[in-house]
């Protein structure tokens, strides 16, 4: 008896350990970090940067020499005939020919109407706007994986209101039996009670339907397996001490949009420079070492070889190119019209979502403090409501009022939480400072 009193002992152990690891409490901090590490737009996000980084080279921007080897082999086999001056003729059937040329060519570039430096800083610039890129799909991230995570915190304080109504028409329908069974309630007032029992209910496995639901798109975020279970925390903390003019000054210097679009700027004006290069002279200096050796099955010479140093330079002036060269100018310039005017269409836009976000976020702080007060009232007219029920002192209609109030002043108190966090972490994304 006492061995299988210690078998169901460690069999129930064991059940429960399972139990709380399947349920095992994730925190914000936890999400925020397996989403930087797994996340595939950020894994994509991290490549580009690491593309660009790798493009920011002098030989990209053209600024080493290139050297080049090269054979070429040619053979052939003809039927030749040749006629001297004086007369003589010479043939040859399936004459034999053949020519080898190989050797080594530097070819550098040493002024291009600055060209290339203009290039090098482009690339550099290209690396910088990979970084920014990069930054914003962390920032779209972490404000994802935290307006989910706050998400599913309310959805759980949700559930558990429901519950708790749930509780109370469990108790509603026994004392309405109780009262039926002595003849004190008539049958009507049972099937009301087990019909809102029954609504109860359902409205309770809905909510467990969405807050599944709402985790399989977390774990998705996060890029684990999505029938990884897990609990949240059951506090929605806000900051209340948001000010608009910092959100303002941060977002003008750490807003990654703009930062896009003051780096798209720079690369205009530099795509610019590298068109106007193009009215200079190109300089090249080049040099090589080659090797070359004939053969031939007729004529006065049947072999000969060369080899040797060859060096020199080249200069080029485009003088006219059909207005190509005032075209591209035009076109260059234009494009760069266009980056300042997407600056400034960027800040106008900037401006208008965190003015619009703070007031939403200060319309949810005052709703906040009305919640509070509105729920702990329901709370006091609920537990009134209990107590004058139990001795019959209302009618059902009276107590379901009640806790259909209580109800909804919980799941309001709740969502104006988290209405107010969503509104904080969109502030703060748009400031650029959504961290940890």
């Amino acid at each position: 008896m006492n061995s299988r009193k210690i078998y169901i002992s460690v069999v129930l152990f064991f059940f429960c350990l399972i139990q709380g690891r399947a349920q095992q409490v994730l925190t914000l901090e936890n999400a925020v970090k397996l989403a930087l590490e797994n996340n595939f737009e950020i894994k994509i996000a991290t490549n580009d940067l690491q593309i660009e980084k790798t493009n920011v080279a002098s030989g990209n921007a053209g600024m080493l020499p290139k050297a080049t080897a090269t054979i070429v082999d040619n053979n052939g086999v003809q039927n030749l005939s040749q006629t001297r001056s004086d007369g003589t003729v010479t043939k040859l059937d399936n004459a034999k020919s053949n020519n080898i040329t190989y050797g080594v060519g530097l070819d550098w570039t040493i002024f291009d109407g600055f060209k290339m430096f203009a290039k090098m800083d482009q690339l550099k610039e290209l690396q910088k706007l990979g970084e920014v890129q990069l930054k914003m799909a962390i920032l779209t991230k972490i404000s994802d994986v935290n307006s989910t995570y706050f998400d599913l915190v309310q959805q759980q304080q949700e559930m558990t209101a429901l519950d708790s109504t749930l509780v109370l028409s469990k108790q509603r329908l026994t004392l309405a039996q109780n009262r039926f069974s002595i003849g004190k309630a008539s049958k009507l007032e049972v099937l009301n009670a087990q019909v809102d029992l029954n609504t109860d209910t359902a409205l309770l496995l809905k909510q467990k339907e969405l807050y599944a639901n709402t985790k399989i798109s977390m774990n998705q975020t996060l890029a684990r397996s999505i029938s990884e279970d897990f609990k949240v925390r059951n506090e929605i903390e806000v900051d209340n001490k948001l000010d608009l003019k910092e959100l303002y000054d941060l977002s003008k210097k750490q807003n990654p949009s703009l930062e896009a679009q003051v780096i798209n700027k720079r690369v205009a004006e530099l795509q610019l420079k590298q068109v106007k290069a193009n009215r200079y002279p190109n300089v090249k200096l080049n040099t090589g070492y080659n090797f070359n050796e004939t053969q031939s099955g007729l004529g006065f010479t049947t072999q000969s070889s060369a080899r040797g140093l060859n060096y020199g330079f080249s200069a080029s002036l485009n003088i006219f190119d059909g207005f190509a060269q005032k075209r591209n100018e035009k076109i260059a310039q234009l494009q760069l019209n266009n980056a300042s005017i997407a600056i400034e269409q960027q800040n106008a836009v900037l401006e208008s979502q965190v003015a619009t976000a703070f007031q939403s976020y200060q319309t949810n702080l005052q709703l906040i403090d009305l919640e509070i007060k509105n729920e702990a009232i329901a709370k006091q007219n609920l537990d009134i409501t209990v107590e004058k029920f139990k001795i019959g002192t209302i009618t059902t209609f009276e107590f379901r009022t009640a806790q259909l109030n209580y109800l909804t002043a919980k799941v309001r108190n709740s969502n104006a939480h988290l209405q107010a966090k969503l509104s904080e972490i969109a502030l703060k994304e748009l400031a650029g400072n959504l961290s940890l």
